[in-house]
């Protein structure tokens, strides 16, 4: 009589299967990259001191040297430059300050360092746009409490002045975001990119009635400036910190709002468009 055996063969174990984890979406890895864009802007004290002061003190000087009231009006041509300084506040830290940073990342190798991780352009962007936002807020509200207590302005009253000057902001970081990113794939270092950010800069703010008033700009300068977003930013944020009464002095005798989002939305898609198209991790390509 045979006897079963009473040891079985232990059954083969699998080898575990390792699911790779899904890589995060581009507007995950932008948002995750605030913090850090946030840490090396604060880390340059010289850099924040002039974003928050510079716009500032322009807006005072200027406001100090425009006090003539407008024609059958109390307010003052200083206090038209006042509300239109938050456009040169969004350019300053947007365009300028983006096309020189990037450009010096670029330079140091910094960006094709961060090119070996999961980051696509597309969240580079939503992460350098996002920093704008928040350092563009911050210059806001110091450039709104000057307005306000020293030359007299009014903040929105309603929802609607609320909500158009958030989205006049939004686009404004948006398009100038994307024209700073563009314009320093044509620098090669920091040092260039300077240069070929605050030329033009200065000269927009002329043309775009930031620094003068455009009812004193002639009728060629009021075509130039017609073509950038500097102008129709500084336009729509005088819509909701101007008196209403103030419309006949702009140059459409109307606000504009339709053309203000029009021109702002076409400079930010045709901006994402030119920015993927040469968008360069470093000077190699």
């Amino acid at each position: 009589m045979s006897v079963e055996p009473t040891h079985k063969p232990a059954p083969m174990r699998q080898r575990p299967v390792h699911v790779a984890a899904p890589i995060p979406s581009a507007v995950r890895i932008g948002f995750s990259r605030v913090v850090p864009e946030l840490k090396m802007f604060y880390r340059r004290p010289e850099q924040v001191a002039l974003t928050f002061s510079m716009p500032a003190l322009i807006c005072l000087l200027l406001g100090s040297i425009f006090t003539t009231k407008l024609p059958n009006s109390e307010v003052s041509m200083g206090a038209v430059i006042a509300a239109s300084m938050l456009a040169y506040g969004i350019l300053s830290t947007s365009f300028i300050n983006l096309g020189i940073s990037i450009a010096a990342d670029r330079d140091t190798g910094a960006l094709r360092r961060l090119r070996g991780t999961p980051a696509t352009a597309s969240s580079y962007f939503i992460g350098k746009i996002m920093l704008v936002a928040i350092v563009s807020l911050a210059e806001a509200v110091i450039l709104l409490l000057v307005a306000v207590f020293v030359f007299g302005l009014r903040l929105p009253s309603d929802s609607y002045g609320w909500f158009t000057l958030s989205w006049v902001f939004v686009l404004g970081i948006v398009s100038c975001s994307l024209l700073g990113i563009f314009i320093s794939n044509l620098a090669s270092n920091a040092v260039s990119a300077a240069v070929i950010t605050n030329g033009p800069a200065v000269g927009l703010q002329f043309v775009s009635g930031t620094y003068v008033p455009l009812m004193v700009l002639p009728t060629w300068m009021l075509i130039i400036g017609s073509i950038f977003p500097v102008k129709w930013m500084a336009q729509g944020f005088r819509s909701v910190l101007l008196p209403p009464q103030m419309v006949a002095f702009e140059p459409a005798g109307s606000w504009e709002h339709g053309r203000i989002f029009l021109v702002l939305a076409v400079w930010s898609i045709g901006g994402l468009i030119a920015c993927l198209s040469v968008f360069r991790w470093s000077d190699r390509g």
